[in-house]
């Protein structure tokens, strides 16, 4: 038989944690670690005889993204009412956007560009709109097993853009690293940080070839996301083997149980009684605004890579690593500005530091290391007073804790010793414990490396060993010397 066409398309929900306030009253937006139902207004909680305002700099940040994506910018945007009954939104409809019966998306169109082992994703985009974040709500374990459902309404009305792609995605794997691009360019944008719980989430549309699409709604990560499509495939696929047909309906990701749930059977856009919302009038949008949003825009992911290439001398992977994450991207240029050789600190960001960062469970602007940290541990491999492999040693501990390399080197009893007066000390004991060694060594200067070695031993290999060496073969001639 011939392997299923996997058809995926996203729709990524980002929060503007840039704004102070939510997007259609004044109520901050800051709402995590606040307690539940606290930074609530009559607007976002949609009381009787209440009115909705847009927020200004919402609108000017959705504008930045679409140019970011060549997206198509509407000239004139209308808010419409999505109606449905659930908890999650008190006024049973959400403020968002429509691009039917006569609704107008804040931009259409435009294109997101991801790149897989070398090759490159190309993703067209629908539209992008703004829309309000609906409640969180709070289950006691699983969402089908729960006893009841708590609210906070503390995250309605919190401004969302909303990016909808079209069904180019072909594998979960390539699902995820758009997201990670999109990411990306979002905090080079300054508009949104990935990093927040639940700035970012995601629902899936997935098909296979011969069945209907399948919708997995609000996906908390990208790895979760991937998983959550992996999963789907393989039970798409075990339902058409078994000749049963794959119903158009929603799904809900189980994280701890790994498998997706149905959460009801899918509604047609009919369904929601999308109409203009009364309470808002049109928003214009004039070129000169969006030529002055374009001209503030900031360096993106793409241009600031092709510069790290070309002013560092990094190799184009290490570069699209580095900048596939603002954070970390700046946090090599700190390290640059501080340390010449750029080669050297992308090799230790790319490979150990990452590989800490992950170990960990914490992203760079998680973790307490900072520029000076690394810079200081790169010039202590420098000037030979630990090794490369001690650094990779009391790196976890610096990105745990944030100490100084000098400090935790030391604590640990790792850093090299360069002392003639100590390793002197140490070469007598070594020579008293192995004489037979000794006149070996006299004889035949080869078995040096014995005495060698065991002096690496006795120091746990922080003796320097170039000057380790050195003294040990002035110790041998020195008895050659007394020998004749």
């Amino acid at each position: 038989m011939e392997k299923p066409q996997v058809r995926i398309g996203l729709e990524v929900h980002c929060q503007l944690t840039n704004l102070r306030t939510k997007l259609f009253c004044g109520c901050p937006s800051d709402y995590r670690g606040k307690d539940p139902n606290t930074t609530v207004c009559p607007i976002c909680l949609g009381i009787p005889g209440t009115l909705p305002a847009p927020n200004r700099e919402a609108v000017e940040d959705a504008i930045m993204v679409a140019l970011a994506f060549s997206s198509r910018i509407s000239n004139e945007t209308t808010f419409f009412r999505k109606n449905y009954f659930y908890p999650d939104m008190s006024k049973n409809f959400q403020i968002s956007q429509y691009d039917g019966g006569g609704g107008v998306p804040i931009a259409t169109s435009g294109t997101i560009y991801a790149e897989a082992d070398e090759t490159k994703i190309t993703v067209r985009i629908r539209r992008l709109q703004l829309e309000e974040d609906p409640a969180k709500l709070v289950h006691l374990g699983a969402i089908d097993t729960s006893p009841y459902t708590l609210v906070d309404y503390n995250r309605s009305g919190v401004a969302l853009l909303e990016i909808v792609t079209e069904p180019d995605l072909t594998s979960p794997r390539e699902a995820r690293l758009l997201l990670q691009k999109l990411r990306s360019v979002l905090e080079h944008l300054g508009v949104s940080d990935g990093s927040l719980d639940g700035a970012m989430r995601c629902d899936a549309n997935i098909s296979l070839t011969g069945g209907a699409r399948v919708e997995i709604k609000n996906i908390s990560s990208f790895k979760e996301v991937e998983r959550a499509l992996g999963f789907e495939i393989m039970r798409q696929k075990a339902l058409q083997a078994r000749g049963m047909k794959v119903r158009q309906e929603t799904r809900h990701w189980d994280e701890a149980r790994r498998t997706t749930i149905t959460l009801r059977t899918k509604e047609q856009e009919e369904d929601y009684r999308y109409f203009p919302e009364p309470d808002l009038t049109p928003v214009q949008i004039q070129n000169d605004v969006v030529e002055n949003i374009r001209l503030r825009m900031p360096e993106l992911p793409d241009a600031r890579k092709e510069r790290f290439v070309r002013q560092y001398g990094l190799p184009p992977t290490s570069a699209g690593v580095l900048t596939g994450d603002k954070a970390l991207a700046d946090f090599f240029e700190k390290c640059a500005r501080l340390y010449s050789d750029a080669r050297q600190i992308s090799n230790w960001i790319t490979s150990d530091l990452l590989r800490c960062l992950h170990g960990q469970g914490l992203e760079i602007g998680e973790s307490k290391i900072t520029a000076n940290n690394l810079v200081e541990m790169l010039r202590m491999i420098d000037e030979g007073r630990i090794s490369g492999k001690i650094g990779k040693k009391i790196l976890p501990e610096i990105v745990k804790t944030g100490s100084s390399p000098e400090d935790t080197a030391r604590r640990q009893g790792l850093v090299r010793i360069s002392e003639r007066r100590v390793l002197e000390t140490i070469i007598e004991s070594v020579f008293q414990e192995f004489p037979d060694a000794v006149r070996d060594a006299v004889a035949d200067e080869k078995a040096v490396h014995y005495l060698v070695g065991q002096l690496m031993r006795k120091t746990e290999g922080r003796a320097d060993p170039q000057l380790a060496n050195k003294l040990i073969r002035e110790r041998l001639r020195s008895r050659a010397k007394q020998a004749q």
